[in-house]
């Protein structure tokens, strides 16, 4: 079915943080990021979390290259350390990363164990230096990403107190995920799920500062959420969605920027990646570092369910093909069905 395209007029800011697919570990590397891309013009990408440290020290092509295809696209910094992060920030920039993002909203256990991501939420003064750093060191906005707050912070007080810190430094954006996080006693795929989500929190933070760019984060699934969220935001970020049912993005640019989608559906998407897998193919890689962000394709279509078969028993090893790949999209009925086969 045709989405609709929407005539209201997006410029400026408002068009760049307008809509993002949110930075998830193991999930948006650069291969996920092509996939992305090619159905949307503008969302704004970003990388999976890497530390500045990493990003110092380690082998940069591998942890934070990507193509110029991807663009825009974000990369999101973890650490503590003002001056690492300008440095690693100012190397994304020389990268020719479009925003600088620093997180101050994973839970995980290595977080916690470095002192940084949402423990960041514990240390407003500190994050306002970091932003401070970051922003001397480059010419591209930089970003926070956040919680409500942490454990048993007040998430009236919290949030308050980091968005004054950054405010006061020049941050370019604040993305909120609209949950407290817990670091004690929960998983980092609980924190995403059981804390429940306030909403109204973060647009009561966006009355009190009108003049910041404000995103909101968490639990945001169907296209008519995102326009919920508009009416009272400057932007909106989806994750676990964008990455387990990516047709979603088709219906992005037309929703909200005014203009049809790059490919009509995911099989001319397909057909847009391969000159993108064979490159890569010739360079040596493997078809499954695409092939693994395409299960969530095709939901609803006969043939859908030997589609992920194959991609799981055919398009994983090394000597692995296009031809494997054309093989699991011949699973799959061009009309659309009730549930997927």
């Amino acid at each position: 079915m045709k989405t609709e395209i929407t005539t209201d007029p997006i410029d400026g800011a408002a068009r760049f943080w307008r809509f993002s697919v949110a930075p998830m570990m193991d999930w948006t590397d650069r291969y996920c990021r092509v996939i992305h891309r090619l159905m949307s013009r503008h969302a704004l990408l970003y990388t999976e979390m890497v530390t500045a440290q990493a990003v110092i020290r380690g082998d940069r092509d591998r942890l934070i290259g990507f193509d110029a295809t991807e663009h825009p696209v974000a990369l999101q910094l973890g650490g503590n350390d003002p001056k690492l992060l300008a440095e690693a920030a100012k190397i994304g920039a020389d990268f020719g990363y479009d925003e600088i993002n620093l997180n101050c909203g994973c839970p995980s256990d290595r977080v916690q164990g470095g002192a940084f991501g949402a423990c960041l939420m514990r240390e407003p003064a500190l994050v306002g230096d970091c932003v401070a750093a970051m922003k001397a060191a480059v010419g591209v906005p930089v970003t926070v990403k956040c919680r409500l707050g942490v454990d048993d912070q007040d998430p009236e007080t919290a949030l308050d107190t980091l968005t004054a810190s950054v405010r006061a430094v020049g941050v370019d954006a604040l993305i909120v995920h609209a949950r407290k996080a817990w670091l004690q006693g929960l998983s980092p795929k609980e924190n995403r799920e059981i804390p429940p989500l306030d909403y109204e929190r973060a647009y009561r933070l966006k009355a009190a500062n009108p003049d910041l760019t404000i995103a909101i984060n968490g639990g945001i699934k169907a296209p008519s959420e995102w326009r919920v969220h508009l009416e009272k935001l400057d932007g909106v970020m989806i994750g676990r969605e964008a990455y387990q049912n990516p047709e979603i993005l088709l219906q992005v640019d037309p929703l909200l920027f005014g203009q049809e989608a790059p490919v009509a559906d995911a099989f001319a998407m397909l057909e847009a990646l391969e000159p993108h897998l064979a490159m890569h193919l010739e360079r040596g890689g493997r078809l499954h570092a695409f092939t693994r962000h395409l299960v969530g394709l095709f939901p609803g279509r006969p043939g859908a369910r030997l589609f992920r078969r194959h991609l799981a028993e055919r398009c994983v090893g090394a000597d692995a093909t296009l031809d494997d790949l054309r093989a699991a999209i011949a699973h799959v009925s061009r009309h659309e069905a009730a549930a997927a086969a």
